[in-house]
């Protein structure tokens, strides 16, 4: 989307485009920029009935935190007072449309279902992730790269946490991870800041006690 176009955007066209995404967020199977998904040429590995599982609550976890980017994205592009933040913004939420679209697909392919309560944790992450903007680019643009940085060493974690032999599973974090270093690195180039410590801290919190939740349901 051109910097002209989105200048001839009305706020009420913007808030019809957010519900539109949040329904795509939630429900679909859309994948933004259409790259191959990494694990689609690989067999899949033989897992024992408690590995399966396991491996689809981890797998929910992911999907479950890519709505809560794409909220985050989105509601900080809404409140974005800069035209080259908001296009930085809305390019790399449709980048991550692509993990959506590979993380249902897995926990799928795996009998598994996503988490059911995908609508909450998109709104209640676009209501973050406006006041984020609303604090100024500046902030909002921190506030991505932390984001990223938690999210880059969750995934780490995940990485250790998923059978060795999982290699359909793994080559999908393994993406996930670089991509979310670039949105990071790209927040900060256009001119990020470092959050205070206690709103980091907080942000950690918050994102355990989702990441546990959706494990489960």
């Amino acid at each position: 989307m051109s910097l002209k176009m989105m200048r001839q955007i009305s706020l009420t066209d913007r808030l019809i485009d957010t519900f539109d995404q949040s329904l795509r967020a939630v429900f679909g199977h859309q994948q933004g920029t259409q790259r191959p998904n990494p694990s689609a040429t690989l067999d899949e590995p033989s897992l024992n009935e408690e590995e399966r599982r396991h491996v689809i609550g981890l797998m929910r976890v992911n999907h479950a935190g890519e709505i809560a980017a794409q909220a985050l994205y989105n509601g900080q592009a809404l409140t974005a007072r800069s035209t080259e933040v908001q296009a930085s913004l809305h390019e790399s939420a449709l980048e991550e449309t692509d993990h959506l679209a590979w993380c249902r697909g897995r926990v799928e392919e795996l009998g598994g279902s996503v988490s059911k309560l995908g609508g909450f944790w998109y709104w209640g992450s676009f209501a973050i992730g406006a006041a984020a903007g609303l604090a100024g680019d500046r902030w909002s643009l921190g506030f991505v790269k932390e984001t990223e940085d938690q999210v880059e060493a969750h995934l780490l974690e995940h990485l250790d946490a998923l059978p060795e032999y999982d290699i359909k599973s793994r080559v999908i974090v393994e993406q996930m991870a670089v991509d979310e270093v670039h949105h990071g690195n790209k927040a900060m180039e256009l001119g990020g800041v470092t959050l205070p410590a206690p709103i980091r801290q907080l942000m950690r919190v918050t994102a355990k006690i989702m990441t546990g939740i959706s494990y489960r349901i």
